[in-house]
């Protein structure tokens, strides 16, 4: 059964944010050591911006399409 919107909307920050405290408090070296992909440090900071500018491209598209549809 799939979460709904405002279910995820709430969640994933939360996820993303665990995730980069738990980064901090691992890591020694944590803001100069989030360069390498294999660190999970560098994932718990693409994560908080990647869903925003997936959201933001995502309601764009659907706007383009509802005016589209209209005009």
């Amino acid at each position: 059964m799939f979460l709904s919107l405002p279910t995820l909307t709430v969640l994933i920050p939360l996820v993303s944010l665990a995730g980069l405290l738990y980064s901090a408090s691992v890591e020694d070296s944590f803001p100069q050591g989030c360069t390498s992909t294999a660190s999970l440090c560098f994932y718990s900071l693409l994560l908080p911006i990647t869903i925003p500018v997936y959201v933001f491209f995502h309601l764009w598209t659907w706007m383009g399409i509802k005016l589209f549809r209209h005009n």
